[in-house]
């Protein structure tokens, strides 16, 4: 059950109020220290988050409907659903700051094998993509429809390093690491249950090395969600993780000689 957003508003408040600065004073992590000052903190106008929050713009005012298949925490089975393009771009896809934050990470981390479980209309898939042309993104998306005018968005947008793939997540997965070998950055933002996430995050581990990151979205959306944000930082291969609220961020670096965890104001 997602909160209510009385719940949700006083869990921000909590975070807010114990969260970490924003400017990294007093960070004794020299990897979390150099993700806030060189990364959360880089404020740089990049010229590829107009192009693409300009195609953002057009979306919120695109009346059009289509039929969505919900594989996710939406229902508690698969049902069609008719909605309009700008209800989706509106509540489904993540906001600029986030999508420009990921923007950040892929250049400064130097990610080429990046893979987004979630695809929506694409906005994220085309930060992740758009940060560098050299990199591979493989994104996934269950509903037929949503994923052609994901590919309509990417071809608009010029990008020609996004591979996307169509099909329920428990089908497509498995190919799709297969293909990577290693990956670089994950965004998992689909499915929004307790059970799916910590088994997508168990599939990602042989995939992973020392420098991966994985992305988690909502992790403090609902009950269940919070559970696998606990039960997933508790594992002794996650070396440090990073609680933004709306996102959740984790390391695997050997560097840290015992599990750190942060929270942070964003």
């Amino acid at each position: 059950m997602v909160y209510s957003p009385l719940i949700a508003a006083s869990k921000y408040f909590r975070y807010y109020i114990h969260a970490s600065n924003s400017k990294g004073h007093g960070m004794h992590s020299p990897f979390v220290f150099e993700f806030i000052t060189k990364v959360m903190n880089d404020f740089t106008p990049y010229p590829e988050y107009d192009r693409i929050e300009t195609l953002r713009k057009t979306l919120l005012s695109d009346p059009s409907v289509i039929t969505v298949e919900d594989m996710g925490a939406g229902s508690a089975k698969t049902r069609t659903n008719t909605r309009k393009i700008a209800s989706i771009a509106k509540n489904a896809a993540k906001p600029a700051k986030y999508g420009q934050l990921m923007y950040r990470m892929v250049r400064h981390y130097g990610a080429k094998r990046i893979l987004e479980l979630g695809t929506s209309l694409g906005i994220t898939s085309a930060y992740l993509a758009a940060a560098d042309a050299e990199a591979r993104v493989i994104t996934l998306e269950g509903a037929p429809a949503v994923a052609q005018k994901a590919r309509e968005n990417f071809a608009a947008l010029g990008l020609k390093n996004i591979e996307l793939v169509e099909g329920n997540f428990d089908n497509t997965l498995p190919a799709v690491l297969d293909q990577l070998s290693k990956i670089d950055l994950v965004f998992i933002d689909g499915n929004h249950r307790q059970e799916p996430t910590e088994r997508y995050f168990r599939q990602l581990l042989p995939y992973i090395h020392n420098d991966t990151l994985l992305v988690f979205d909502d992790i403090h959306w609902s009950r269940e969600m919070e559970a696998a944000w606990k039960h997933i930082v508790a594992q002794d291969i996650v070396a440090c993780d990073i609680d933004l609220f709306y996102i959740g961020i984790i390391s695997f670096r050997k560097e840290f000689k015992e599990k750190q965890a942060f929270t942070v104001r964003f």
